[in-house]
């Protein structure tokens, strides 16, 4: 007979909590409920939690062990963008898509549709290696998911 498999699970997000290992996730890696990880030192356990959850880089996961698992942003393919922001804001919001908002320039994902809208609208748009952890949604932690305008109006 073998030895029954030991597995450690994450039932927990600690939010902003420093960790001694962590796990490094892309934008979409870090919104889930459900999946198995190998942490940098390579500590594999099964992230189990109640509902999905959308990560900011520097939250922790808790093992039912008490160790602390940190969230580390993945390094990703985006587009830095300069040029006048709140306008260019507004174009890249009005399109749902996620934007990481600094004092000096916005950080999209990369996509090269939007590149050219945002060219076209007069800003300087650089192809970069980035860590992306984008503005949460408008009711505070998290993505938004979409919206509905109402009745008699078109969809998006």
């Amino acid at each position: 007979m073998s030895a029954p498999l030991i597995s450690l699970r994450a039932t927990e997000v600690l939010r902003a909590t420093p960790a001694e290992d962590t796990v490094v996730l892309d934008y979409e890696g870090r919104f889930l409920r459900r999946k198995r990880l190998i942490s940098r030192a390579g500590l594999s356990f099964l992230v189990d939690l109640p509902e999905t959850v959308s990560l900011d880089p520097g939250d922790a996961f808790r093992l039912e062990s008490g160790q602390l698992i940190g969230v580390v942003a993945a390094m990703e393919p985006c587009l830095r963008v300069e040029g006048p922001l709140p306008r260019l804001a507004w174009h890249i919001g009005n399109r749902h898509t996620p934007c990481q908002i600094e004092a000096d320039h916005l950080l999209i994902r990369a996509d090269h549709v939007l590149e050219g809208m945002l060219r076209g609208l007069g800003a300087t748009v650089t192809a970069t290696m980035a860590p992306f952890a984008p503005e949460g949604g408008a009711y505070g932690h998290g993505r938004t998911m979409g919206h509905d305008h109402g009745p008699g109006f078109h969809s998006h």
